[in-house]
């Protein structure tokens, strides 16, 4: 059952990238906007419904949405699975991603994510990761939010590891205010070394009250670590277990 579900789910994510790829194309051709916000929303919105056609997902999401979808944010979560890229597309606005470098030179999932505005980072290269920043603030100059998994990479277990600190750096010197989330049930909906989907899997994403970096008074260092434990706290309240077996660093 397992098998024919997943094969389904990977089926039917082919077809709508087929279709949502020349939908796509002509967004781009006809998108003034200097950010593309709306060819980028054609491609959450095919993150959305890659959630909707999977019958072994419940995704609930809770939280209050930003009434203003053009004021810039910069979004950070955990970063559980693949999964959680069109899961977090559900959310009603645009945000360009980073992402790694190498999936910008995938054919067709590369081409969308290069007209969505997207922003790839090689993590080895310095170089890169500086450009990186030049890039995200370009995405909130043209008032479109920016999303940043500070982990890195996927988690290894479902649980929260070590955050970069670039981002919340970032955040304070321009005066952009961070909004986090908080993603569970998605490391087992969609394993990391596996193509097969988990059955029956409750996924959770919250949304945080935006956390305003002009009246924040610490260090971009203090304010990665108060993000950081706000998200565990959240996860672990949803297990019913104490932070410590959240949080990856605990070990």
């Amino acid at each position: 059952m397992v098998f024919i579900r997943s094969a389904w789910v990977w089926f039917s994510s082919s077809m709508l990238i087929l279709i949502f790829l020349p939908v796509m194309g002509i967004t781009w051709l006809i998108d003034r906007d200097a950010g593309k916000y709306a060819t980028g929303r054609q491609f959450r919105r095919l993150g959305s419904w890659m959630v909707k056609v999977n019958p072994a997902w419940t995704l609930k999401v809770s939280g209050t949405m930003p009434s203003d979808m053009r004021k810039p944010y910069i979004v950070v979560g955990n970063h559980q699975s693949l999964a959680d890229i069109p899961l977090v597309s559900v959310l009603p606005w645009d945000m360009k991603w980073v992402g790694k470098a190498s999936l910008f030179s995938l054919p067709i999932m590369g081409w969308m994510l290069q007209m969505a505005n997207d922003i790839p980072v090689h993590r080895e290269s310095r170089r890169s990761r500086a450009q990186v920043m030049i890039d995200v603030k370009d995405r909130l100059q043209k008032h479109i939010s920016v999303m940043i998994m500070p982990e890195g990479t996927r988690s290894m277990d479902g649980t929260v590891g070590d955050f970069n600190d670039g981002g919340f750096k970032l955040a304070l010197k321009l005066g952009i205010p961070i909004l986090p989330l908080a993603l569970d049930g998605a490391f087992d909906a969609l394993p990391r070394d596996g193509w097969k989907f988990g059955a029956g899997s409750l996924i959770r994403l919250h949304v945080f009250d935006p956390i305003s970096t002009e009246s924040w008074e610490g260090s971009g260092t203090e304010l990665r670590d108060h993000v950081r434990a706000q998200i565990i706290q959240h996860i672990a309240d949803w297990r019913a277990v104490s932070p410590e077996h959240v949080d990856g660093l605990a070990k």
